[in-house]
Protein backbone atom coordinates (compact mmCIF):
# COMPACT_ATOMS: atom_id res chain seq x y z
CA UNK A 1 0.00 0.00 0.00
CA UNK A 2 2.35 2.62 -1.59
CA UNK A 3 3.88 4.53 -4.36
CA UNK A 4 6.39 2.07 -6.31
CA UNK A 5 9.67 3.87 -6.41
CA UNK A 6 10.62 4.99 -9.91
CA UNK A 7 14.01 5.08 -12.04
CA UNK A 8 14.97 6.99 -14.67
CA UNK A 9 16.52 4.41 -17.20
CA UNK A 10 18.49 5.19 -20.59
CA UNK A 11 19.14 3.11 -23.21
CA UNK A 12 21.51 4.02 -26.16
CA UNK A 13 22.35 1.94 -29.41
CA UNK A 14 22.23 2.14 -33.05
CA UNK A 15 19.60 3.72 -35.17
CA UNK A 16 18.83 0.25 -37.06
CA UNK A 17 18.15 -1.56 -33.89
CA UNK A 18 15.26 0.83 -31.94
CA UNK A 19 12.72 -0.49 -33.80
CA UNK A 20 14.08 -3.63 -32.41
CA UNK A 21 14.06 -2.52 -28.74
CA UNK A 22 10.63 -0.79 -28.78
CA UNK A 23 9.18 -3.73 -29.71
CA UNK A 24 10.95 -5.88 -26.76
CA UNK A 25 10.06 -3.30 -24.49
CA UNK A 26 6.46 -3.31 -25.23
CA UNK A 27 6.33 -6.81 -24.90
CA UNK A 28 7.74 -6.53 -21.17
CA UNK A 29 5.47 -3.90 -20.76
CA UNK A 30 7.32 -2.39 -17.81
CA UNK A 31 8.25 1.48 -18.95
CA UNK A 32 6.86 5.03 -19.45
CA UNK A 33 8.88 6.58 -22.09
CA UNK A 34 10.28 10.11 -21.41
CA UNK A 35 9.61 12.05 -24.72
CA UNK A 36 12.88 13.49 -25.95
CA UNK A 37 11.36 14.96 -29.14
CA UNK A 38 9.24 17.92 -29.35
CA UNK A 39 5.69 17.64 -30.91
CA UNK A 40 6.34 19.21 -34.09
CA UNK A 41 9.29 17.08 -35.01
CA UNK A 42 7.33 14.09 -34.03
CA UNK A 43 4.68 14.89 -36.66
CA UNK A 44 7.22 15.35 -38.66
CA UNK A 45 9.28 12.58 -38.00
CA UNK A 46 6.73 9.65 -38.40
CA UNK A 47 3.30 8.65 -39.28
CA UNK A 48 1.46 6.64 -37.18
CA UNK A 49 -1.09 4.07 -38.08
CA UNK A 50 -4.52 4.84 -35.61
CA UNK A 51 -7.75 4.04 -36.32
CA UNK A 52 -8.46 0.69 -35.78
CA UNK A 53 -10.94 0.37 -33.30
CA UNK A 54 -12.67 3.05 -36.19
CA UNK A 55 -12.19 0.85 -39.09
CA UNK A 56 -13.47 -2.49 -37.40
CA UNK A 57 -17.01 -0.54 -36.32
CA UNK A 58 -17.41 0.73 -39.78
CA UNK A 59 -17.00 -3.37 -41.12
CA UNK A 60 -19.16 -3.81 -38.41
CA UNK A 61 -22.27 -1.89 -38.72
CA UNK A 62 -22.23 -2.88 -42.53
CA UNK A 63 -25.73 -4.67 -42.46
CA UNK A 64 -24.51 -7.80 -44.81
CA UNK A 65 -20.95 -8.87 -44.13
CA UNK A 66 -19.51 -11.02 -47.22
CA UNK A 67 -18.27 -14.48 -47.14
CA UNK A 68 -15.23 -14.62 -44.70
CA UNK A 69 -11.60 -15.36 -45.56
CA UNK A 70 -9.98 -17.35 -43.21
CA UNK A 71 -6.75 -17.61 -44.82
CA UNK A 72 -4.39 -15.91 -42.60
CA UNK A 73 -1.53 -15.85 -45.26
CA UNK A 74 -3.41 -13.58 -47.10
CA UNK A 75 -4.62 -10.87 -44.92
CA UNK A 76 -2.61 -7.90 -44.16
CA UNK A 77 -3.95 -5.98 -41.04
CA UNK A 78 -2.25 -2.44 -41.98
CA UNK A 79 -3.47 -2.37 -45.26
CA UNK A 80 -7.14 -3.55 -44.46
CA UNK A 81 -7.34 -0.85 -42.28
CA UNK A 82 -6.18 1.92 -44.13
CA UNK A 83 -8.57 1.08 -46.95
CA UNK A 84 -11.07 1.01 -44.68
CA UNK A 85 -10.38 4.01 -43.56
CA UNK A 86 -9.61 5.37 -46.86
CA UNK A 87 -13.11 4.14 -47.52
CA UNK A 88 -15.18 5.28 -44.35
CA UNK A 89 -13.69 9.15 -45.02
CA UNK A 90 -14.61 9.26 -48.61
CA UNK A 91 -18.13 7.67 -48.01
CA UNK A 92 -18.41 10.17 -45.44
CA UNK A 93 -17.17 13.23 -47.76
CA UNK A 94 -19.58 11.74 -50.48
CA UNK A 95 -22.67 11.70 -48.51
CA UNK A 96 -21.87 15.20 -46.87
CA UNK A 97 -21.72 16.76 -50.79
CA UNK A 98 -24.94 14.98 -51.82
CA UNK A 99 -26.53 16.31 -49.24
CA UNK A 100 -25.45 19.89 -50.03
CA UNK A 101 -26.56 19.34 -53.44
CA UNK A 102 -29.95 18.09 -52.78
CA UNK A 103 -30.17 21.44 -50.72
CA UNK A 104 -28.94 23.79 -52.91
CA UNK A 105 -30.84 21.99 -55.81
CA UNK A 106 -33.68 22.81 -53.54
CA UNK A 107 -33.14 26.28 -53.00
CA UNK A 108 -32.72 27.04 -56.76
CA UNK A 109 -35.66 25.37 -57.92
CA UNK A 110 -38.00 28.19 -57.32
CA UNK A 111 -35.69 30.23 -59.40
CA UNK A 112 -35.70 28.30 -62.52
CA UNK A 113 -32.44 26.99 -64.65
CA UNK A 114 -29.95 29.48 -65.65
CA UNK A 115 -26.32 30.19 -65.96
CA UNK A 116 -25.14 33.05 -64.39
CA UNK A 117 -23.53 35.71 -66.72
CA UNK A 118 -19.85 37.25 -66.19
CA UNK A 119 -18.77 40.51 -64.41
CA UNK A 120 -17.51 41.63 -67.49
CA UNK A 121 -21.09 40.97 -69.59
CA UNK A 122 -22.70 42.11 -66.68
CA UNK A 123 -20.41 45.51 -66.16
CA UNK A 124 -19.68 44.72 -62.38
CA UNK A 125 -23.25 44.20 -61.56
CA UNK A 126 -24.04 41.13 -59.75
CA UNK A 127 -27.53 39.36 -59.41
CA UNK A 128 -28.68 39.22 -55.42
CA UNK A 129 -31.46 36.82 -54.32
CA UNK A 130 -33.86 37.39 -51.93
CA UNK A 131 -37.41 35.40 -50.66
CA UNK A 132 -38.70 38.21 -49.04
CA UNK A 133 -42.49 37.86 -46.97
CA UNK A 134 -45.15 39.55 -49.11
CA UNK A 135 -45.63 42.33 -46.75
CA UNK A 136 -41.87 43.39 -47.12
CA UNK A 137 -42.67 44.35 -50.69
CA UNK A 138 -43.64 47.87 -50.27
CA UNK A 139 -40.02 48.86 -48.78
CA UNK A 140 -38.73 47.20 -51.62
CA UNK A 141 -40.85 49.25 -53.98
CA UNK A 142 -40.28 52.40 -52.08
CA UNK A 143 -36.24 52.42 -52.81
CA UNK A 144 -33.95 52.76 -55.71
CA UNK A 145 -33.09 49.41 -56.67
CA UNK A 146 -33.25 47.98 -59.66
CA UNK A 147 -35.12 44.16 -58.80
CA UNK A 148 -37.35 41.93 -60.32
CA UNK A 149 -39.77 39.54 -58.82
CA UNK A 150 -39.12 36.14 -60.69
CA UNK A 151 -42.20 34.23 -58.32
CA UNK A 152 -44.85 34.37 -55.57
CA UNK A 153 -46.80 32.37 -54.01
CA UNK A 154 -49.27 33.49 -51.14
CA UNK A 155 -46.30 34.04 -48.39
CA UNK A 156 -43.04 34.49 -50.13
CA UNK A 157 -41.86 36.87 -53.13
CA UNK A 158 -38.94 35.91 -54.98
CA UNK A 159 -36.93 38.49 -55.82
CA UNK A 160 -33.28 39.85 -58.18
CA UNK A 161 -31.81 43.19 -56.88
CA UNK A 162 -29.45 43.63 -59.72
CA UNK A 163 -26.30 45.83 -57.99
CA UNK A 164 -22.68 45.92 -57.45
CA UNK A 165 -22.67 45.85 -54.02
CA UNK A 166 -25.09 43.64 -51.18
CA UNK A 167 -28.09 46.12 -50.80
CA UNK A 168 -28.26 47.11 -47.67
CA UNK A 169 -31.94 47.90 -47.68
CA UNK A 170 -33.11 44.61 -47.28
CA UNK A 171 -33.18 43.51 -43.94
CA UNK A 172 -33.75 39.51 -45.16
CA UNK A 173 -30.74 37.58 -45.48
CA UNK A 174 -29.76 36.69 -49.27
CA UNK A 175 -30.10 33.15 -50.62
CA UNK A 176 -26.81 31.97 -52.06
CA UNK A 177 -27.19 29.97 -55.22
CA UNK A 178 -23.45 29.55 -56.27
CA UNK A 179 -22.11 30.10 -60.02
CA UNK A 180 -23.13 27.11 -61.21
CA UNK A 181 -26.52 26.08 -62.98
CA UNK A 182 -29.10 23.81 -61.19
CA UNK A 183 -28.38 21.54 -64.62
CA UNK A 184 -24.80 21.38 -63.61
CA UNK A 185 -25.78 20.33 -60.18
CA UNK A 186 -28.04 17.53 -60.93
CA UNK A 187 -25.23 16.06 -63.43
CA UNK A 188 -22.50 16.31 -60.41
CA UNK A 189 -25.41 14.93 -58.22
CA UNK A 190 -25.95 11.52 -60.35
CA UNK A 191 -22.39 11.27 -60.38
CA UNK A 192 -21.70 11.69 -56.25
CA UNK A 193 -24.72 9.04 -56.30
CA UNK A 194 -22.84 6.96 -58.18
CA UNK A 195 -19.54 7.19 -56.41
CA UNK A 196 -21.23 6.04 -53.36
CA UNK A 197 -22.75 3.03 -54.68
CA UNK A 198 -19.09 2.50 -55.63
CA UNK A 199 -17.65 3.01 -52.36
CA UNK A 200 -20.70 1.27 -50.30
CA UNK A 201 -19.86 -1.61 -52.60
CA UNK A 202 -15.82 -1.52 -51.59
CA UNK A 203 -17.20 -1.43 -48.34
CA UNK A 204 -19.21 -4.67 -48.23
CA UNK A 205 -16.20 -6.39 -49.97
CA UNK A 206 -13.65 -5.30 -47.21
CA UNK A 207 -16.11 -6.60 -44.80
CA UNK A 208 -14.72 -10.65 -45.88
CA UNK A 209 -11.75 -9.28 -43.63
CA UNK A 210 -13.89 -8.74 -41.02
CA UNK A 211 -13.36 -11.74 -38.41
CA UNK A 212 -9.56 -11.56 -39.02
CA UNK A 213 -9.53 -7.81 -38.54
CA UNK A 214 -11.28 -8.05 -35.21
CA UNK A 215 -9.12 -11.03 -34.21
CA UNK A 216 -6.18 -8.90 -35.01
CA UNK A 217 -7.16 -5.68 -33.72
CA UNK A 218 -4.78 -5.58 -30.84
CA UNK A 219 -1.65 -5.47 -33.18
CA UNK A 220 -2.71 -3.04 -34.95
CA UNK A 221 -3.07 -0.77 -31.53
CA UNK A 222 0.57 -2.21 -30.66
CA UNK A 223 1.39 -0.34 -34.35
CA UNK A 224 -0.45 2.54 -33.03
CA UNK A 225 1.31 3.00 -29.70
CA UNK A 226 4.87 1.73 -30.93
CA UNK A 227 4.71 4.34 -33.79
CA UNK A 228 4.27 7.11 -31.53
CA UNK A 229 7.06 5.73 -28.80
CA UNK A 230 9.28 6.00 -32.01
CA UNK A 231 8.00 9.95 -32.29
CA UNK A 232 9.17 10.32 -28.60
CA UNK A 233 12.47 9.18 -29.25
CA UNK A 234 15.47 10.80 -30.15
CA UNK A 235 17.75 9.60 -32.98
CA UNK A 236 20.01 10.91 -35.77
CA UNK A 237 21.56 8.96 -38.67
CA UNK A 238 23.88 6.53 -36.68
CA UNK A 239 22.42 6.64 -32.90
CA UNK A 240 19.19 6.44 -31.21
CA UNK A 241 18.56 7.42 -26.91
CA UNK A 242 15.70 6.52 -25.34
CA UNK A 243 14.94 7.26 -21.76
CA UNK A 244 12.10 6.35 -19.67
CA UNK A 245 10.37 5.52 -16.21
CA UNK A 246 10.79 2.39 -14.03
CA UNK A 247 9.68 0.74 -11.39
CA UNK A 248 12.28 -0.27 -8.72
CA UNK A 249 11.60 -4.38 -9.63
CA UNK A 250 12.14 -3.32 -13.31
CA UNK A 251 15.56 -2.77 -13.05
CA UNK A 252 17.07 -6.15 -13.40
CA UNK A 253 15.17 -7.29 -15.87
CA UNK A 254 15.97 -3.79 -18.43
CA UNK A 255 19.41 -4.57 -17.22
CA UNK A 256 19.67 -8.31 -18.30
CA UNK A 257 18.19 -7.76 -21.47
CA UNK A 258 20.20 -4.73 -22.91
CA UNK A 259 23.60 -6.68 -22.03
CA UNK A 260 21.96 -9.71 -23.78
CA UNK A 261 20.71 -7.51 -26.84
CA UNK A 262 23.86 -5.09 -26.80
CA UNK A 263 22.34 -1.51 -25.78
CA UNK A 264 24.43 0.80 -23.32
CA UNK A 265 22.36 0.69 -20.32
CA UNK A 266 22.15 3.04 -17.50
CA UNK A 267 19.96 3.90 -14.46
CA UNK A 268 19.36 6.56 -11.98
CA UNK A 269 17.17 7.72 -9.06
CA UNK A 270 15.12 10.44 -9.65
CA UNK A 271 16.03 14.27 -8.28
CA UNK A 272 14.21 16.66 -6.59
CA UNK A 273 13.54 18.50 -9.92
CA UNK A 274 11.79 15.50 -11.97
CA UNK A 275 8.74 14.42 -12.00
CA UNK A 276 8.29 10.79 -12.43
CA UNK A 277 4.58 9.16 -12.82
CA UNK A 278 2.66 7.43 -9.62
CA UNK A 279 2.21 3.96 -9.53
CA UNK A 280 0.10 2.74 -6.69
CA UNK A 281 0.81 -0.68 -5.27
CA UNK A 282 -1.72 -2.44 -3.03
CA UNK A 283 -3.23 -6.45 -2.81
CA UNK A 284 -5.77 -7.04 -5.27
CA UNK A 285 -8.76 -6.67 -2.68
CA UNK A 286 -8.07 -3.37 -2.62
CA UNK A 287 -6.74 -2.53 -6.08
CA UNK A 288 -10.39 -0.61 -6.18
CA UNK A 289 -9.40 1.60 -3.93
CA UNK A 290 -7.19 3.17 -6.31
CA UNK A 291 -9.57 3.27 -9.31
CA UNK A 292 -11.43 5.80 -6.80
CA UNK A 293 -8.37 7.81 -5.79
CA UNK A 294 -7.66 8.20 -9.72
CA UNK A 295 -11.43 8.84 -10.37
CA UNK A 296 -10.81 12.75 -8.95
CA UNK A 297 -6.76 12.86 -9.37
CA UNK A 298 -3.58 11.07 -9.08
CA UNK A 299 -1.62 11.31 -6.01
CA UNK A 300 2.17 13.40 -6.82
CA UNK A 301 4.65 10.79 -6.74
CA UNK A 302 6.40 12.15 -3.48
CA UNK A 303 3.15 12.54 -1.31
CA UNK A 304 1.73 9.08 -0.04
CA UNK A 305 -1.02 6.44 -1.00
CA UNK A 306 -4.55 6.92 -0.06
CA UNK A 307 -6.29 4.21 -1.57
CA UNK A 308 -6.39 1.72 1.25
CA UNK A 309 -8.11 4.63 3.71
CA UNK A 310 -10.17 5.56 0.35
CA UNK A 311 -11.24 1.64 0.04
CA UNK A 312 -12.54 1.71 4.01
CA UNK A 313 -13.81 4.99 4.15
CA UNK A 314 -16.12 4.77 1.10
CA UNK A 315 -17.79 1.48 2.16
CA UNK A 316 -18.32 3.00 5.58
CA UNK A 317 -19.98 6.01 4.01
CA UNK A 318 -21.92 4.90 1.63
CA UNK A 319 -23.84 2.34 4.52
CA UNK A 320 -24.42 4.65 6.75
CA UNK A 321 -25.99 7.25 3.50
CA UNK A 322 -28.31 3.85 2.36
CA UNK A 323 -28.86 2.53 6.32
CA UNK A 324 -31.35 -0.09 5.53
CA UNK A 325 -30.39 -3.91 5.33
CA UNK A 326 -33.51 -4.49 2.68
CA UNK A 327 -31.88 -2.59 0.23
CA UNK A 328 -28.43 -4.01 0.91
CA UNK A 329 -30.12 -7.61 0.58
CA UNK A 330 -31.71 -6.27 -2.91
CA UNK A 331 -28.03 -5.32 -4.16
CA UNK A 332 -26.26 -8.64 -2.47
CA UNK A 333 -28.81 -10.29 -4.87
CA UNK A 334 -27.79 -8.30 -7.80
CA UNK A 335 -24.02 -8.45 -7.49
CA UNK A 336 -24.14 -12.54 -6.92
CA UNK A 337 -26.56 -12.36 -10.68
CA UNK A 338 -23.53 -10.68 -11.99
CA UNK A 339 -20.86 -12.27 -9.84
CA UNK A 340 -19.92 -14.65 -12.90
CA UNK A 341 -20.00 -11.85 -15.63
CA UNK A 342 -17.99 -9.07 -13.40
CA UNK A 343 -15.19 -12.14 -13.45
CA UNK A 344 -14.42 -11.66 -17.65
CA UNK A 345 -12.70 -8.64 -16.88
CA UNK A 346 -10.13 -7.26 -15.35
CA UNK A 347 -12.35 -4.31 -14.24
CA UNK A 348 -14.49 -6.12 -12.85
CA UNK A 349 -12.61 -8.99 -10.92
CA UNK A 350 -11.04 -5.34 -9.67
CA UNK A 351 -14.86 -4.15 -8.03
CA UNK A 352 -15.94 -7.34 -6.68
CA UNK A 353 -13.83 -6.96 -3.22
CA UNK A 354 -15.64 -3.16 -3.45
CA UNK A 355 -18.86 -3.96 -4.24
CA UNK A 356 -18.69 -7.28 -1.59
CA UNK A 357 -17.59 -4.58 1.13
CA UNK A 358 -20.20 -2.34 0.67
CA UNK A 359 -23.31 -4.83 0.46
CA UNK A 360 -21.55 -5.99 3.33
CA UNK A 361 -20.98 -3.39 5.36
CA UNK A 362 -24.95 -1.56 4.45
CA UNK A 363 -26.38 -4.94 5.52
CA UNK A 364 -24.52 -4.14 9.58
CA UNK A 365 -25.45 -0.62 9.23
CA UNK A 366 -28.85 -1.24 7.84
CA UNK A 367 -29.42 -3.80 11.08
CA UNK A 368 -27.52 -1.66 13.41
CA UNK A 369 -30.10 1.06 12.87
CA UNK A 370 -32.85 -1.47 12.48
CA UNK A 371 -34.20 -0.69 8.69
CA UNK A 372 -35.35 -3.39 6.68
CA UNK A 373 -37.35 -1.63 3.41
CA UNK A 374 -38.65 0.80 6.38
CA UNK A 375 -39.74 -1.44 8.64
CA UNK A 376 -38.77 -1.92 12.63
CA UNK A 377 -37.88 -5.58 13.64
CA UNK A 378 -39.69 -6.63 16.64
CA UNK A 379 -37.35 -6.06 20.07
CA UNK A 380 -37.43 -9.71 20.76
CA UNK A 381 -36.32 -11.00 17.60
CA UNK A 382 -32.85 -11.90 16.33
CA UNK A 383 -32.57 -8.74 14.48
CA UNK A 384 -34.34 -6.62 17.17
CA UNK A 385 -31.82 -7.31 19.50
CA UNK A 386 -29.30 -5.74 16.36
CA UNK A 387 -31.04 -2.76 16.23
CA UNK A 388 -28.49 -0.62 18.81
CA UNK A 389 -29.07 2.69 16.69
CA UNK A 390 -32.23 4.98 16.83
CA UNK A 391 -31.95 7.14 13.21
CA UNK A 392 -34.38 9.23 15.03
CA UNK A 393 -31.77 10.00 17.66
CA UNK A 394 -31.12 13.20 16.08
CA UNK A 395 -27.99 14.53 19.02
CA UNK A 396 -26.34 10.51 18.43
CA UNK A 397 -26.37 10.30 15.02
CA UNK A 398 -24.68 13.92 14.72
CA UNK A 399 -22.24 13.01 17.26
CA UNK A 400 -21.07 9.83 15.06
CA UNK A 401 -21.32 11.71 11.69
CA UNK A 402 -18.89 14.51 13.31
CA UNK A 403 -16.70 11.97 15.35
CA UNK A 404 -16.07 9.86 11.69
CA UNK A 405 -15.25 13.71 10.18
CA UNK A 406 -12.76 14.43 12.94
CA UNK A 407 -10.98 11.16 12.77
CA UNK A 408 -11.37 11.69 8.90
CA UNK A 409 -9.69 14.43 8.61
CA UNK A 410 -6.95 14.16 11.49
CA UNK A 411 -6.33 11.05 9.90
CA UNK A 412 -5.49 12.91 6.49
CA UNK A 413 -3.35 15.77 8.17
CA UNK A 414 -1.55 12.58 10.10
CA UNK A 415 -0.29 10.76 6.56
CA UNK A 416 0.16 14.42 5.35
CA UNK A 417 2.72 15.01 7.71
CA UNK A 418 4.26 11.20 8.03
CA UNK A 419 5.20 11.45 4.11
CA UNK A 420 7.85 14.30 5.42
CA UNK A 421 11.44 13.48 6.08
CA UNK A 422 12.34 16.67 8.04
CA UNK A 423 10.71 17.09 11.57
CA UNK A 424 9.99 20.92 10.87
CA UNK A 425 7.81 20.33 7.83
CA UNK A 426 5.61 18.19 9.79
CA UNK A 427 4.86 19.97 12.69
CA UNK A 428 1.90 22.21 10.38
CA UNK A 429 0.00 19.44 10.20
CA UNK A 430 0.88 18.31 13.33
CA UNK A 431 -0.55 21.58 14.39
CA UNK A 432 -3.73 21.45 12.67
CA UNK A 433 -4.16 17.65 14.32
CA UNK A 434 -3.94 19.87 17.42
CA UNK A 435 -6.31 22.24 16.57
CA UNK A 436 -8.67 20.27 15.41
CA UNK A 437 -9.08 17.78 18.13
CA UNK A 438 -8.82 20.79 20.40
CA UNK A 439 -11.98 22.41 19.10
CA UNK A 440 -13.62 19.16 19.35
CA UNK A 441 -13.08 18.97 22.38
CA UNK A 442 -14.03 22.64 23.49
CA UNK A 443 -17.23 21.77 21.66
CA UNK A 444 -18.03 18.46 23.69
CA UNK A 445 -16.82 20.63 26.88
CA UNK A 446 -19.67 22.75 26.25
CA UNK A 447 -22.23 20.38 25.51
CA UNK A 448 -21.66 18.25 28.89
CA UNK A 449 -19.85 21.20 31.06
CA UNK A 450 -17.08 19.74 31.76
CA UNK A 451 -14.50 22.39 32.86
CA UNK A 452 -11.34 19.93 32.58
CA UNK A 453 -12.28 19.17 29.09
CA UNK A 454 -12.52 22.91 28.12
CA UNK A 455 -9.26 23.35 29.44
CA UNK A 456 -7.85 20.84 27.26
CA UNK A 457 -9.19 21.69 24.52
CA UNK A 458 -7.87 25.71 24.76
CA UNK A 459 -4.00 24.61 25.47
CA UNK A 460 -4.35 22.01 22.17
CA UNK A 461 -6.06 24.91 20.30
CA UNK A 462 -3.44 27.04 21.51
CA UNK A 463 -0.69 24.69 20.54
CA UNK A 464 -1.80 23.89 17.37
CA UNK A 465 -1.86 27.51 16.80
CA UNK A 466 1.75 28.43 17.47
CA UNK A 467 2.85 25.27 15.17
CA UNK A 468 0.98 26.33 12.50
CA UNK A 469 1.87 30.19 12.75
CA UNK A 470 5.60 28.83 12.85
CA UNK A 471 5.98 26.01 10.62
CA UNK A 472 3.57 27.13 7.90
CA UNK A 473 6.58 27.66 5.79
CA UNK A 474 9.74 26.65 8.08
CA UNK A 475 12.21 27.09 5.44
CA UNK A 476 11.16 31.15 4.62
CA UNK A 477 12.84 34.16 6.38
CA UNK A 478 11.44 35.06 9.79
CA UNK A 479 9.20 38.06 8.65
CA UNK A 480 7.61 36.33 5.84
CA UNK A 481 7.62 32.92 7.63
CA UNK A 482 5.68 34.60 10.21
CA UNK A 483 3.14 36.21 7.23
CA UNK A 484 2.45 32.52 5.92
CA UNK A 485 1.67 31.10 9.30
CA UNK A 486 -1.12 33.62 10.01
CA UNK A 487 -2.27 33.26 6.49
CA UNK A 488 -2.34 29.72 7.43
CA UNK A 489 -4.97 30.38 10.39
CA UNK A 490 -7.22 31.68 7.94
CA UNK A 491 -7.84 27.75 6.83
CA UNK A 492 -9.88 27.20 10.55
CA UNK A 493 -13.11 28.53 8.97
CA UNK A 494 -12.04 26.06 6.00
CA UNK A 495 -11.60 23.34 8.87
CA UNK A 496 -14.91 23.81 10.61
CA UNK A 497 -16.47 23.51 7.63
CA UNK A 498 -15.06 20.34 6.12
CA UNK A 499 -15.92 18.64 9.60
CA UNK A 500 -19.40 19.55 9.69
CA UNK A 501 -19.78 18.21 5.95
CA UNK A 502 -19.92 15.07 7.16
CA UNK A 503 -22.74 15.69 8.88
CA UNK A 504 -24.52 14.33 5.35
CA UNK A 505 -23.66 11.02 6.81
CA UNK A 506 -26.45 11.37 8.96
CA UNK A 507 -29.01 14.10 7.32
CA UNK A 508 -28.76 11.58 3.75
CA UNK A 509 -29.20 8.43 6.18
CA UNK A 510 -31.81 9.74 7.93
CA UNK A 511 -34.02 10.91 4.18
CA UNK A 512 -33.42 7.17 3.54
CA UNK A 513 -35.38 5.77 5.79
CA UNK A 514 -37.66 8.09 6.50
CA UNK A 515 -38.57 8.24 2.87
CA UNK A 516 -38.72 4.08 2.87
CA UNK A 517 -41.08 4.51 6.39
CA UNK A 518 -43.43 6.91 3.82
CA UNK A 519 -43.85 4.72 1.04
CA UNK A 520 -45.14 2.04 3.57
CA UNK A 521 -47.47 3.95 5.21
CA UNK A 522 -48.78 5.26 2.13
CA UNK A 523 -48.58 1.20 0.58
CA UNK A 524 -50.86 0.65 4.05
CA UNK A 525 -53.56 3.58 3.69
CA UNK A 526 -54.01 2.37 0.13
CA UNK A 527 -54.78 -1.13 1.28
CA UNK A 528 -56.62 -0.37 4.05
CA UNK A 529 -58.92 2.16 2.22
CA UNK A 530 -59.74 0.53 -1.35
CA UNK A 531 -60.60 -3.31 -0.21
CA UNK A 532 -59.25 -5.61 -3.14
CA UNK A 533 -58.03 -3.35 -5.76
CA UNK A 534 -56.33 -1.55 -3.52
CA UNK A 535 -53.91 -4.21 -3.09
CA UNK A 536 -52.55 -4.00 -6.34
CA UNK A 537 -51.84 -0.18 -6.11
CA UNK A 538 -50.16 -1.13 -2.59
CA UNK A 539 -47.75 -3.39 -4.33
CA UNK A 540 -47.57 -0.89 -7.03
CA UNK A 541 -46.40 1.98 -4.28
CA UNK A 542 -43.84 -0.35 -2.63
CA UNK A 543 -42.13 -1.82 -5.79
CA UNK A 544 -41.93 1.99 -7.53
CA UNK A 545 -41.56 3.48 -4.07
CA UNK A 546 -38.67 1.60 -2.90
CA UNK A 547 -36.74 1.01 -6.03
CA UNK A 548 -36.89 4.71 -6.71
CA UNK A 549 -35.53 5.45 -2.67
CA UNK A 550 -32.79 2.48 -3.54
CA UNK A 551 -32.14 3.96 -6.78
CA UNK A 552 -31.29 7.56 -4.85
CA UNK A 553 -29.64 5.72 -1.71
CA UNK A 554 -26.97 4.28 -4.26
CA UNK A 555 -26.61 7.56 -5.85
CA UNK A 556 -25.84 9.41 -2.95
CA UNK A 557 -24.10 6.58 -1.67
CA UNK A 558 -21.63 7.05 -4.55
CA UNK A 559 -21.65 10.70 -4.58
CA UNK A 560 -21.22 12.05 -1.45
CA UNK A 561 -18.96 8.60 -0.24
CA UNK A 562 -16.50 10.12 -3.18
CA UNK A 563 -17.14 13.44 -2.13
CA UNK A 564 -16.01 13.17 1.48
CA UNK A 565 -12.95 11.39 0.41
CA UNK A 566 -12.09 13.25 -2.45
CA UNK A 567 -12.88 16.85 -1.23
CA UNK A 568 -12.91 17.22 2.22
CA UNK A 569 -10.07 14.24 3.09
CA UNK A 570 -8.00 14.89 0.04
CA UNK A 571 -7.87 18.42 0.45
CA UNK A 572 -6.02 18.04 4.03
CA UNK A 573 -4.18 14.50 3.07
CA UNK A 574 -2.65 15.37 -0.43
CA UNK A 575 -1.61 18.57 -1.12
CA UNK A 576 0.42 17.92 -4.76
CA UNK A 577 -0.69 15.94 -7.73
CA UNK A 578 1.12 13.78 -10.43
CA UNK A 579 1.10 11.81 -13.34
CA UNK A 580 -0.64 8.34 -13.49
CA UNK A 581 2.05 5.51 -14.44
CA UNK A 582 0.54 4.43 -18.20
CA UNK A 583 3.49 1.97 -18.86
CA UNK A 584 4.50 1.42 -22.70
CA UNK A 585 2.67 -2.13 -23.06
CA UNK A 586 1.00 -4.35 -25.30
CA UNK A 587 -2.57 -4.62 -25.30
CA UNK A 588 -2.87 -8.00 -24.49
CA UNK A 589 -2.14 -9.07 -21.09
CA UNK A 590 2.00 -10.02 -20.78
CA UNK A 591 3.44 -11.13 -17.90
CA UNK A 592 4.44 -8.36 -16.50
CA UNK A 593 0.94 -6.68 -15.94
CA UNK A 594 -0.50 -9.60 -14.57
Amino acid sequence: MSIVNMHKVTFIGMSTDQSRLLTDLQSMGCVQIIPLVSGREAVANTTPIAGAREALKFLQTHPRRRRQVLDIQRFNAVEVQQRTLEVRNRLHDLKDERDFLIKRIQDMRPWGDFVLPSLEDMGNLRLWFYVLPNKELPKIKASELIWEIIRRDNRFCYVIVINEEEPLEISAPRVHLGYKSRHQLEARLDDVELAIEDAQAERAYLTRWHDLFSQNINHLEDLTVCQNALAQIYSNDSTFALQAWTPTEGLAALEDYSKQQNFYFVSEVSEPEDNPPTLMRNPSWLSAGEDLVTFYMTPGYRTWDPSAITFVSFVIFFAMILADAGYAAIMGLFLMFRWKKMGHSSSGRRFRPLLVSVVTASLVFGALVGSYFGVTPNDTSLPGKLHILQMTDTNRMMMISVVIGVFHIVLANIMNAYRYEHWQERLSSVGWISMICGGFALAISNLTSQTSLQNIGITLMVIGGLLIVWFTAPREKPLNRFVQGVLGLTKLSGALGDVLSYLRLFALGLGSASLAIEFNRMAVGVYEGYPGVGLFFALLILILGHGVNLFLGIASGVIHGLRLNVIEFFNWGLKEEGNLYKPFKQSEDNLWNR
